[in-house]
């Protein structure tokens, strides 16, 4: 088992704090912990800069963290686009005739409901209108199209949704195999596959984030529970992982923290002001 978050020796060095949403940060019922606005406040006073790392666009998560959105970094749309102060820094583009191929491959298999991101709003198969409410927790603009061939619009993610929670044996047997030499393919808890450009991913976009701010990918720290946190798990300083994440995730962190329903992320945050405060 993975050492307690408090062995971190430098924990006052931390100068960005990214944190994956779903199953770290949010509770089980997607609710955020109590205290956490008044620990981001803190966070911003003591010069720390805290970015939420999701799969969720950038509107989505900017309307979760209102009235504090304009104080932190967002690393959106696992990693295809990139915000500091409400601004993009960073935003990634699918080639289209790419991402129509996987869409039609996808939904000629039948077995998931397949989602087109495009920032905004997305683009959904009228067939899949009963999987409307799984995919309206992450966007509120969903168009219904009759076929992906009729759809032109710029695109930075292409997400599948699994309803049988089958995710990862697909990505491992089918998609991976077709279409992993040609898009970083991800899976996002077992009902999920995310395709963007190779090189896109929470990594990249934590260190567009560490560029643009000026600061060290050795003093990034990020927390997250399963497949899509590794890339920026293994990119930044300090890498935890909270008590409820998958068991293979302690392959890719240095330490654990609390579970999600535990406020995991909030006693990080309380340890990181600590140590600051204990330097100062």
């Amino acid at each position: 088992m993975l050492p307690d978050y408090l062995q971190d020796p430098r924990l006052g060095d931390i100068k960005l704090l990214a944190v994956d949403m779903d199953k770290t940060l949010l509770t089980d019922d997607r609710g955020f912990p109590e205290g956490l606005f008044e620990r981001l406040d803190a966070l911003y006073e003591a010069g720390v800069v805290f970015c939420p790392a999701s799969g969720r666009p950038a509107p989505k998560l900017q309307e979760m963290f209102s009235g504090h959105a304009h104080k932190l970094a967002f690393c959106s749309d696992n990693g295809a686009c990139a915000l500091w102060h409400d601004e993009y820094v960073f935003r990634d583009l699918l080639d289209h005739d790419l991402y129509r191929e996987v869409l039609n491959f996808a939904a000629q298999r039948g077995n998931c409901a397949c989602v087109l991101c495009a920032f905004n709003h997305v683009y959904m198969l009228k067939r899949d209108r009963e999987y409307a409410g799984e995919v309206g927790v992450y966007y509120e603009d969903i168009i219904f199209v009759d076929s992906f061939d009729e759809v032109d619009a710029d695109a930075n993610k292409i997400s599948l949704f699994f309803p049988e929670w089958d995710a990862e044996p697909a990505y491992a047997d089918v998609y991976g195999p077709t279409f992993g030499d040609r898009l970083y393919i991800t899976n996002a808890g077992r009902e999920w596959i995310d395709f963007m450009n190779l090189g896109v991913d929470k990594g990249s976009g934590v260190a567009h984030l560490c560029a643009q701010l000026g600061i060290d990918e050795a003093d990034a720290a990020a927390v997250g529970d399963t497949y899509n946190d590794i890339p920026m798990l293994e990119r930044v300083g300090h890498s935890f992982i909270v008590a409820n994440a998958e068991a293979h995730m302690e392959e890719h962190a240095s330490w654990r923290v609390p579970s999600n329903n535990d406020a995991g992320v909030l006693a990080l945050i309380d340890a990181i002001l600590a140590a600051k405060g204990d330097r100062a």
